[in-house]
């Protein structure tokens, strides 16, 4: 077990970040992604913990002594509110706020509540109110846990409880039913401007990445727009698309941005924001944006490669852009501002660039421009007359 804090006890969103290592590769020790979400949603972690279990505790998921331990650094800190780096089912989330005496949250509903704050268009603030909606159905234990069922005058289980439980559900079930029904009307609008784009034949990209990559950063500087794009975690939930001119290319040409992924993204999410991700799933090319920065970019690369597959667009044609070159450091840039890498045993045409500093975009655009004439398959090699530029070093290697 390791803990570190930082003394807030002011802070009414302070908040206790735990972690626990079930032996999965990706376990992030420092809890640095849970903290940046964390952040992201208003709250302050002010104490990390982290510890080891072979299988999670059915009842606790840490066990007993791990909960007491929890409450203690909670009271020692101040914090008002516990996170959890995992998923917990609703009996442990239940049985872990009696134990710690605090409200406990799982990376699903943080990951949800800010989707929620971010939501700007319709059918985003549809998308989220549908996830936020399946969650709740299987938290109404816990939300209701102080309408206590009563004992009946005869000796029969009911009461007042269980039957504000039963209208809880239904009143759910029902809101459900009708978000499903309002998004499906927003897929047939989708579905009829994808028709009119490709009446046009117009050469549809769309950009995709882990989220903080630097995707609407690109965006505005590739067509000069005012996409919002901010330091932090999902800057962007609204698909926007826009015209590219691309002088080099005889063929209208669209960009659009997405919704960045994230490790553990949560399922009900994933299918809430299917008409979201469709852009990516109909898209001619997709621009895999990396950041060239982060020291685990290839476990976010396998994570994005991972949700682009369960959407149905593991297999289209992909464009490497690792950003934020200008991040990386003098010792690990590479040799080459073009090359090709090989990633789930396919073969990857890649581009290093930075959208702030605009170093790489003419590569980029000029790459896209040859894309949009010719549309090879994804194994395409880049560069000048088919050449391939293969004497770059990987970032971080």
């Amino acid at each position: 077990m390791s803990a570190a804090a930082s003394h807030d006890p002011q802070a009414s969103s302070a908040a206790v970040l735990v972690g626990v290592d079930l032996g999965a590769p990706h376990f992030d020790g420092e809890l640095q992604e849970l903290g940046l979400l964390a952040e992201t949603a208003g709250l302050r972690p002010v104490a990390r913990l982290t510890c080891k279990r072979k299988a999670p505790d059915a009842a606790l998921f840490v066990g007993s002594g791990k909960a007491e331990e929890i409450r203690l650094l909670a009271a020692s800190q101040g914090a008002r509110e516990v996170l959890f780096d995992q998923s917990l089912s609703p009996v442990q989330q239940r049985n872990l706020e009696k134990a710690i005496g605090l409200p406990v949250n799982d990376r699903t509903l943080l990951i949800l509540e800010i989707f929620a704050q971010r939501a700007r268009s319709h059918e985003g603030k549809l998308q989220v109110e549908l996830a936020r909606l399946q969650y709740l159905s299987t938290r109404l234990v816990r939300r209701w846990s102080h309408l206590e069922r009563q004992q009946g005058g005869i000796g029969g289980r009911g009461g007042p409880g269980e039957t504000q439980i039963e209208l809880d559900r239904r009143m759910i079930g029902e809101a459900i039913k009708r978000t499903k029904e309002r998004l499906t009307k927003v897929k047939r609008q989708r579905r009829t401007q994808r028709r009119q784009r490709e009446r046009r034949e117009t050469f549809n990209i769309s950009l995709v990445g882990y989220t903080n990559a630097g995707k609407s950063t690109l965006f505005n500087a590739l067509v000069k727009a005012r996409a919002y794009a901010a330091d932090q975690l999902f800057a962007t939930l609204d698909t926007t698309t826009r015209q590219l001119y691309l002088g080099e290319a005889a063929r209208p040409v669209s960009l659009s941005d997405t919704v960045g992924f994230i490790r553990d993204l949560p399922h009900g999410l994933v299918e809430a924001f299917e008409a979201t991700l469709q852009e990516a799933a109909d898209a001619d090319l997709l621009l895999h944006v990396v950041d060239a920065a982060n020291p685990a970019f290839a476990e976010q690369m396998d994570e994005v490669q991972r949700v682009l597959r369960e959407i149905g667009a593991g297999d289209l044609p992909q464009l490497l852009v690792f950003n934020k070159l200008d991040a990386v450091e003098d010792a690990r840039r590479p040799l080459a501002l073009q090359d090709a890498v090989e990633q789930g045993g396919r073969r990857h045409a890649r581009i290093f660039v930075s959208a702030r500093s605009g170093e790489g975009l003419p590569l980029l655009r000029a790459e896209l421009a040859r894309r949009a004439q010719a549309a090879p398959d994804a194994s395409a090699p880049i560069g000048h007359n088919g050449g391939l530029h293969t004497h770059s070093q990987d970032v971080n290697e």
